[in-house]
């Protein structure tokens, strides 16, 4: 199961059994209450209405309390208020989704760790790879650049000069770590995502932009998790950061010297421009852009495609997005709007 074998690196059993927990074990490890056979046994999950005997379901939306007279799930996670509505074997949890998720990844396919280094893989004379790291096919890491143990680098990835790859990182595939980025233990970040290069600093002199070196880095917090094709460019003097565990989806943009707050969370698509400051606890939605140096404080929700050109000190939920309508009746909406300020005739 490994390559190359680096001193000391531990090999991974592909011969594992699919995991099955019992409802106490699982109960006492989330510290649920148990409503059932403590014996019992699940060995996956599945929706409500997908979910077999063997599996464990939950219910955290009230809408879908109908699919409980349906639901063939041998356990449910549920709120405490659902029981009247679930005769069977149920985890009870203030938060039925949150619960959900942490049982969840006990079932989540993963290859074992491969330590060592891919034949195919070129690193630098004085990078320095940890021997319980993985590194694999094609894989190139440059000067200075350190991996430390039980990081995995998967196929095609790219680790510049100066870059330091924490403890349990996974770099999925094809990943670019330009030049001086840095992140914490437990960073996933997925395939065709780059980090570290250049902003958009430019100046214009005479007719002509002027390149603005770009000489600062990229630092991203412990337990950080980054959406495939996303990009986050170094900063310009000072780094770009992410704070611990923020959790950006694909396709997103993080102009230079931006900091995001810790537990912070955007969906696709979004655009945060150069120097923006975004508070803890934020939600930002999908396709939303936010202008260059602005502050946003903490615990505040932009709605999606929303466009933030001034800072908010308020926590709360904005938006400035018109929802889709039928295209008879916006195009009515639109005459009224073209019409605002014009005088009304006598």
């Amino acid at each position: 199961m490994c390559w190359r074998d680096l001193p000391g690196s531990r090999k991974g059993n592909a011969d594992v059994a699919p995991p099955a927990f019992s409802l106490g074990e699982l109960a006492q490890r989330f510290r649920l209450e148990l409503r059932g056979a403590a014996d019992r046994t699940v060995s996956g999950v599945a929706t409500l209405a997908k979910a077999e005997a063997h599996q464990l379901g939950f219910l955290a939306n009230p809408r879908y309390r109908r699919e409980l007279a349906r639901t063939r799930a041998g356990v449910l996670v549920l709120h405490p208020d659902e029981l009247p509505h679930w005769a069977g074997d149920a985890l009870l949890a203030r938060d039925p989704y949150a619960a959900f998720a942490r049982i969840a990844a006990l079932f989540e396919a993963s290859e074992p760790l491969a330590c060592g280094v891919h034949p195919s893989a070129v690193i630098a004379a004085d990078a320095q790879v940890d021997p319980q790291a993985a590194i694999g096919p094609q894989v190139t890491i440059g000067a200075r650049s350190r991996v430390l143990r039980g990081a995995r680098i998967g196929p095609g990835c790219v680790i510049g000069e100066d870059c330091v790859v924490g403890e349990d990182c996974e770099l999925v595939a094809r990943v670019c770590l330009v030049k001086g980025v840095r992140l914490g233990a437990r960073v996933r970040i997925h395939p065709g995502a780059v980090l570290g290069a250049d902003g958009f600093g430019l100046a214009m002199h005479e007719g002509r932009w002027i390149k603005v070196p770009q000489l600062g880095g990229v630092v991203v917090g412990e337990d950080c998790e980054i959406g495939a094709n996303t990009t986050i460019d170094r900063g310009a003097l000072e780094d770009t950061v992410l704070e611990e565990d923020v959790r950006l989806d694909n396709q997103i943009q993080i102009g230079h010297n931006a900091v995001i707050g810790a537990h912070t969370a955007m969906a696709g698509c979004v655009a945060v421009a150069g120097s923006a400051r975004i508070g803890r606890n934020c939600l930002i939605g999908g396709g939303a852009g936010i202008t260059g140096h602005i502050e946003i404080t903490d615990r505040v929700i932009v709605q999606a495609k929303s466009f933030v050109t001034r800072s908010i000190t308020e926590p709360g939920t904005y938006g400035s997005a018109v929802p889709a309508r039928e295209a008879r009746a916006w195009t009515r909406t639109l005459a009224r709007l073209n019409r605002l300020g014009e005088k009304t005739p006598r």
